[in-house]
């Protein structure tokens, strides 16, 4: 073991080998960098030699000068790449969480990159020549878009009601139907939020049930908000009844210290019933309405980035503006760029700018043909893949829409020497990942989440996976 060990080369000697200098450049590395990799692969060697676990080249083989630099060059290149990469979502959910939630039109995309790369009036007052505010920049085009008198933003809808409740409930109480006790993805729930703020909370009605005077019956000197929260992510049917927005608004108002807060979750600023798709309220009619403030996300059916948006009236906004969360839940130069984009294509009449709204518009025979057109290409090309176009549902997605199926056709993938999860999982760690589901042990990709630019990567990936199959690589 000992003579193995005294065997393997140094440091230096690896460093003059040409496949060094050539691994360098290829990583596109520093010298030092690609040095530490050969360390750290070194001291592996080592490691394994002595708890008797090597089988690769013998030390004082001409192979492992080379073994050890290839690794090396492989650790660059894991090392070095991003985590944060695209996929290709052709499962059919629309607003697919784990993949990021809503597309940006290329509309706030292109607002980004010239945000991004230049020096911008975040917080400058051009007329003026002194500071400015964040808070303007969307502020004006939320506005112009849901009636309110004032907006703000914040880094997403569970940061605008811990917001709210802790700015202007605080030590008071907070009336919500229990019907309305909500649990968001990964486990945050509207009690516990409002337990975090410091605000109480009075539960009223029954889970089914809840009347405005079961509210009314509650309201004491203690009593700061009245909190509705729209079930966005799931629906009671059945022996139902609920307060509606007017009634609660009108309870509020008989009460000179308590607010009326509609959480509307998703938030809507296009109206989808019109195409009889769910029945979300719009953002612009609950205001409307007189709520004296609401809040919703910006990525589920706005279609935007990631961010909690504030809208009411402005003597409570301006609390909100002042108070100290506002800096911790504050969003960045590139979120304010996104949502303008976004907002300037809802204001301009562009909806079909927005990715989303694209996907949840798209019919049903629109996708069958680009199936089709991915079966005529592998027929061509393989004798290993067989195809069919079948009638399915897509899902809206993200905590939305949770009763609503859109009709749509997927292609029901299969392979000869390869079952569903084997053929999932296959395309899931292609280059580019692409992302289908699996439904009674058929492996299907729905193209109304793909964009129509990602089809031909589509088809490329399934020929070269059915090439790698014939021959796969020589170890």
């Amino acid at each position: 073991m000992k003579e193995l060990l005294r065997k393997i080369p140094s440091i230096h000697e690896i460093q003059q080998d040409a496949v060094f200098e050539g691994m360098i450049r290829e990583s596109n590395i520093s010298i030092e960098q690609g040095t530490e990799l050969i360390k750290e692969e070194v001291a592996r060697i080592r490691g394994n030699i002595l708890n008797g676990s090597w089988d690769g080249p013998v030390p004082g083989s001409t192979e492992l000068n080379a073994y050890i630099i290839k690794q090396a060059g492989k650790a660059a290149s894991k090392k070095f790449t991003y985590t944060l990469t695209k996929v290709i979502n052709a499962s059919g959910t629309i607003l697919h969480t784990n993949l990021g939630r809503a597309r940006l039109s290329e509309t706030a995309v292109h607002h980004v990159m010239e945000i991004a790369r230049n020096y911008s009036n975040l917080e400058y007052d051009i007329e003026k020549g002194s500071r400015g505010s964040r808070h303007k920049h969307a502020e004006i085009l939320i506005k112009e878009a849901t009636g309110a008198e004032a907006a703000m933003v914040v880094n997403n809808n569970a940061a605008a009601v811990f917001l709210i409740l802790s700015a202007l409930a605080k030590n008071k109480e907070v009336i919500v139907s229990r019907g309305e006790l909500v649990e968001i993805g990964g486990s945050f729930r509207v009690s516990s939020i409002m337990e975090e703020s410091g605000a109480a909370l009075v539960e009223v009605g029954t889970t089914n049930k809840t009347r405005q005077s079961d509210y009314e019956e509650k309201i004491n000197e203690n009593t700061a908000m009245v909190m509705k929260v729209h079930r966005s992510n799931f629906v009671i049917k059945g022996f139902t009844e609920e307060a509606v927005t007017e009634d609660l608004v009108q309870l509020a108002s008989n009460h000179e210290q308590v607010i009326f807060y509609e959480d509307l979750g998703s938030g809507m600023l296009y109206d989808l019933k019109k195409h009889n798709i769910g029945s979300e309220p719009l953002v612009k009619d609950i205001i409307s309405k007189g709520a004296d403030i609401v809040s919703f996300s910006g990525d589920k059916l706005l279609g935007g980035p990631q961010a909690g948006i504030i809208a009411g009236k402005k003597e409570i906004i301006d609390i909100l503006k002042k108070h100290q969360l506002a800096r911790v839940l504050r969003v960045d130069k590139m979120t304010l760029a996104a949502l303008e984009g976004t907002l300037i294509d809802y204001l301009k009449g562009k909806e079909s700018n927005i990715p989303a709204y694209r996907s949840l518009l798209l019919h049903a025979e629109d996708v069958k043909r680009t199936a089709e057109t991915v079966i005529s290409y592998l027929k061509d090309r393989s004798d290993h893949f067989s195809a069919e176009v079948k009638p399915a549902k897509s899902q809206v997605g993200g905590g939305t829409m949770p009763d609503v199926e859109l009709d749509t056709y997927v292609l029901s993938l299969k392979h000869a020497t390869l079952d569903a999860s084997q053929l999932e999982k296959a395309l899931r760690v292609a280059e580019t990942p692409i992302i289908g589901r699996i439904q009674r042990d058929e492996f299907l990709l729905d193209f109304r989440t793909a964009d129509q630019t990602e089809i031909p990567v589509i088809c490329q990936s399934l020929v070269e996976l059915d090439r790698q199959l014939e021959n796969p690589p020589k170890v």
